[in-house]
């Protein structure tokens, strides 16, 4: 699946940044990616520590810029950059704080335009590499939120789930007249033509399928009216889209299901792309499918923001963070 990306990248030279710049496992794939040719790379951390760590893994980092919040020559700007950006939110004494810490000083990085693409969350939490990316990067034009995207690969089989790690839920945004000024299911909406426009980078043809416990109005209550009015938004913003919902997983999936439930369906018994009602069931579902399914699963890749901006897993291994940082750089 990445063979295409890495040929682009190849041809297209681009840095990325990892804000754990001491950690084994970012070592080992800093390395494999640098010796392969396919990008540059910013480590962030202590100089000293970052090459104590790489000679205790028999990692040779020669060459690989390490770049170290504690003495970077260029930190005033950065502090008066980030201080412009924050809109009087927070303080110079403030900014230059959060600016010790490799996640804020990584993602300054990428919008000073001294690296292409960050990755991060080996040891941070997701909050924690997002909450940068809101402050700092911020959304692209148009969008009102970020998302997530795992694409889940099976041999030749692909498919794409969201959001499974960002939105809990999807509640309305009100003002503080308590006038509602974006609607939850327009939210979902939007998760699902990101979904879509990830699934299409990574070569599926997004068939569409907004997911609930009900098909077509069989169920009542709790996410159903959210997935059902989320599917009519996203046709009314993107009406070239595959998209259908409310649909149960069955019959998203099953072409006899389909034909009992919902026949006609564009998208039912033919779906490739699940969106799902809230973090609960995304996160459990992709996890379904990667652990009993044999899929191997691609991400979070995050959606709606203006730089590409990665998050892994505290339990990843150093082959997905090459994948990741691959993904990352070949989505910019």
């Amino acid at each position: 699946m990445l063979t295409q990306i890495i040929n682009t990248l190849k041809n297209d030279r681009r840095k990325i940044v990892f804000t754990e710049g001491e950690d084994p496992r970012i070592l080992e794939a800093a390395t494999r990616l640098v010796a392969d040719g396919i990008m540059d790379v910013l480590l962030c951390g202590n100089p000293e520590k970052v090459k104590a760590a790489a000679a205790a893994g028999g990692f040779k980092i020669d060459g690989i810029e390490i770049a170290d919040p504690a003495n970077y020559p260029e930190m005033d700007a950065m502090v008066d950059a980030m201080v412009e950006l924050r809109k009087g939110k927070m303080p110079a004494e403030e900014c230059r704080a959060a600016l010790s810490k490799s996640n804020y000083f990584g993602t300054m990085l990428v919008k000073m335009g001294k690296a292409d693409g960050l990755l991060g969350g080996a040891t941070y939490s997701t909050a924690d590499t997002v909450r940068p990316a809101l402050q700092i990067v911020k959304t692209k034009p148009g969008s009102h939120l970020v998302s997530s995207c795992f694409i889940l690969v099976r041999g030749e089989e692909r498919l794409a789930m969201g959001d499974c790690a960002i939105n809990i839920d999807y509640p309305d945004t009100v003002d503080k007249d308590g006038t509602v000024t974006l609607k939850g299911s327009a939210k979902l909406a939007e998760v699902a033509i990101e979904t879509a426009r990830t699934a299409k980078f990574f070569g599926i043809d997004p068939k569409v399928a907004v997911l609930s416990f009900s098909t077509k109005g069989s169920g009542k209550g709790g996410t159903v009216d959210l997935s059902r009015e989320a599917t009519e938004k996203a046709k009314e913003l993107a009406p070239e889209l595959a998209i259908d919902g409310e649909l149960q997983f069955d019959a998203a999936v099953s072409p006899v299901v389909a034909s009992t439930k919902c026949k006609g369906s564009p998208v039912a018994g033919q779906a490739n792309t699940f969106i799902f009602p809230n973090i609960e069931s995304g996160n459990i579902g992709y996890k379904i499918a990667q652990r009993l399914g044999g899929f191997e699963a691609y991400g979070p890749i995050l959606q709606g923001l203006n730089a590409p901006i990665n998050d892994l897993s505290r339990g990843c291994n150093a082959d997905e963070v090459y994948a990741m940082a691959i993904i990352t750089l070949g989505t910019k």
